[in-house]
């Protein structure tokens, strides 16, 4: 997900998707635990999501 369409957010469908990507990496991790995991890239891309989302939320904050 791109940054300027997560600054289109406010914050509390930041924190929703927040939530849902760290169900997502979860998910991958256990799929990559099992063996099932085909791409382990995923993990990587969601992590960096997550870590945008919340640099969001923090600059959002920062600004109110």
């Amino acid at each position: 997900m791109k940054a300027n369409e997560l600054r289109d957010m406010n914050i509390q469908d930041l924190r929703d998707k927040l939530l849902s990507q760290k169900r997502e990496l979860f998910n991958l991790r256990f799929q990559l635990a099992t063996g099932q995991l085909e791409n382990p890239m995923q993990i990587r891309n969601v992590k960096k999501d997550i870590a945008r989302i919340n640099t969001i939320i923090t600059e959002k904050q920062t600004q109110a």
